[in-house]
């Protein structure tokens, strides 16, 4: 099992209380994160990248028991463990595609281990996602929104991350791109070490997965 989540809420200081279902997650799955507006998605991403302190309940990943990891603990535990997909892509503008792609490794000598050629790693993401050496070298300005989002992709999957979280991953996309994103991305993971949550208002998305878990309205 890589993740596990049991009795899960967090409560803000407007006396908000967000309630999440208990999740198992195997090497292999696919899980779809839905929900209205207000339920908690985004939360829900924060508290699983260790970004959000979990508060009742508990999270516990690859075995490691989120409340019992360090503030410094927790953030090398999601730079080992957990590649993250985010809705605004977060690239460096100055960088090009490949820069980019490899900054992952930076943080993680457990990840930088698992890849023995850097260049020849990323090209073979890059192919698999339909992107050449010549958009590698561009910076992102230069770049599509939607080869933007295949970097993000390659820089989260580096390294072979159990664990990877993509915040509305699509959002900008139209449905043939959508569907075609998806599919590169469940391609691109590892069925024998690696599992993907993805959260989205898109419910065209559903087919695409091998579970839909519906967050509720908050409290």
């Amino acid at each position: 099992m890589i993740l596990e989540i049991q009795q899960l809420t967090y409560q803000y200081a407007s006396r908000k209380t967000l309630c999440f279902p208990d999740i198992q997650l195997h090497a292999g799955e696919k899980i779809l994160i839905v929900g209205p507006s207000g339920s908690g998605k985004s939360t829900f991403l924060n508290l699983l990248s260790g970004v959000l302190p979990s508060q009742d309940g508990s999270i516990t990943l690859n075995g490691h028991n989120y409340k019992a990891q360090t503030r410094q603990q927790l953030d090398q535990l999601r730079a080992n463990h957990i590649g993250i997909i985010f809705q605004s892509l977060n690239l460096i503008p100055y960088l090009s595609g490949f820069e980019n792609a490899k900054l992952s490794l930076g943080f993680s000598e457990e990840r930088r281990t698992n890849v023995s050629d850097i260049s020849k790693s990323i090209m073979q993401l890059a192919e698999g996602l339909g992107l050449t050496s010549e958009i590698l070298a561009k910076q992102p300005k230069a770049m599509s929104i939607g080869q933007q989002q295949r970097i993000a992709v390659i820089r989260a999957l580096l390294g072979k991350p159990a664990l990877i979280l993509a915040d509305e991953p699509t959002s900008a996309l139209d449905p043939v791109a959508t569907e075609q994103f998806m599919t590169e991305l469940t391609r691109s993971i590892d069925p024998a070490k690696q599992a993907v949550i993805v959260v989205s208002h898109n419910p065209t998305l559903t087919p695409l997965f091998d579970r839909v878990v519906q967050i509720g309205e908050a409290t």
